[in-house]
């Protein structure tokens, strides 16, 4: 124990004297926190749409009336040539087109039935499924008042009708932030541990300082552990800032039990730290560290569930994830944190990342290579 006081102390004065260091947990984490749940948004807003209307009745004033209300819609142009408007698809000053045929009106009174034409630009997959969604949507709850309208006085509609009423759990203003923002924080936790302790060993050899420790009689294991520990606080530390911007800025407050979330970081970071560490041993410079770690948070992030669901991947990107650390931590961050999940329920999840840190610390601390 005492071995390892002196190394936590001459760490510790290391980090404290790098104010860079400093500034990179401190500031940060929370500048990212303020930035990046405002852009890593997937609701689709100000959906650009021209009209074409052939028609000019009141009915297809009165469904333009409805989608431009809709606050999801903003009207870019009306006209009356389907050529002329589609050049601002081609432009990229328009995102959809609706096409009003002409006797839109009468054929909805008189044989009760009439086809729309929506053309959407498909470049951005996201915006175009989204975007023609709502629009059907709307033109079906349009068509459902159209119908009501039309019954004569006294006649009530003789179709069985079901009623659906929708109740959102666990985020029900569906603030697409809530859903972000722990993932978010599980992303900046596994940077700022992952990347600090790769170029911990490495900065030893570039220094030149690692040949006087490994002369020593210091055991292999007190030193990863003397790496290690420093690195662990600093998660910690990064992991409450984050919780209390949350919590100030956006309005989220964990619904399940702290208790359970640090002792599932406090494993993760055991994890994510230990990973870096083996990359340290293999490196001789901080740049090949740098791009190692890199390439290895690219996967994390872009496998980790961040984004797209891990369910809605092909199963060979299944399986990879299954051996992605910050899957697991993203998970439990919005299980905790949105569900009020306890320990019964993140139990695998908790088991697996244990596994990660044994695995990868016992790697490390074999791997260091050390002479007496």
């Amino acid at each position: 124990m005492r071995t390892i006081r002196f190394l936590l102390q001459k760490e510790f004065r290391q980090i404290f004297r790098n104010r860079a260091i400093l500034l990179l947990i401190g500031v940060m984490p929370v500048m990212q926190l303020l930035i990046l749940p405002l852009a890593a948004n997937y609701e689709v807003k100000n959906i650009n749409l021209s009209v074409v209307d052939h028609d000019h009745s009141g009915y297809a004033q009165k469904l333009v009336a409805k989608v431009t209300a809709s606050g999801y819609f903003k009207l870019r142009g009306y006209g009356a040539s389907f050529k002329e408007e589609l050049k601002k698809i081609e432009s990229d000053e328009a995102d959809l087109i609706l096409e009003i045929p002409e006797g839109f009106e009468r054929n909805l009174i008189r044989e009760d039935q009439q086809q729309l034409f929506i053309a959407v630009n498909a470049i951005n997959g996201v915006k175009a499924n989204l975007g023609g969604a709502y629009l059907t949507s709307i033109i079906k709850n349009f068509n459902e008042e159209i119908r009501i309208e039309l019954l004569p006085p006294g006649r009530f509609n003789p179709g069985p009708v079901i009623e659906i009423i929708a109740s959102n759990w666990y985020n029900p203003l569906m603030e697409y932030r809530f859903y972000m923002v722990p993932g978010i924080l599980a992303i900046l936790v596994t940077m700022i541990g992952g990347f600090l302790s790769a170029l911990n060993i490495v900065k030893e050899k570039e220094f030149g300082t690692i040949e006087q420790i490994n002369v020593t009689p210091i055991k292999k294991h007190h030193f990863i552990l003397g790496k290690l520990i420093p690195f662990w606080v600093l998660g910690n530390i990064v992991f409450s800032l984050g919780l209390l911007v949350a919590w100030l800025i956006y309005g989220i407050i964990p619904i399940g039990s702290l208790l359970v979330l640090y002792g599932f970081l406090a494993v993760y970071l055991l994890a994510i730290l230990g990973f870096g560490l083996l990359i340290s041993t293999f490196c001789d410079t901080q740049q090949q560290a740098m791009f190692i770690m890199f390439f290895f948070m690219m996967v994390f992030i872009l496998m980790g569930g961040l984004f797209t669901s891990i369910d809605s991947m092909p199963d060979w990107a299944k399986l990879v994830s299954r051996f992605n650390p910050v899957s697991y931590l993203i998970e439990v961050m919005r299980m905790v944190i949105l569900k009020g999940s306890g320990w019964r329920d993140i139990w695998p999840q908790f088991g697996i990342i244990t596994l990660f840190a044994v695995v990868l610390n016992a790697y490390a601390v074999i791997n260091y290579k050390k002479t007496n």
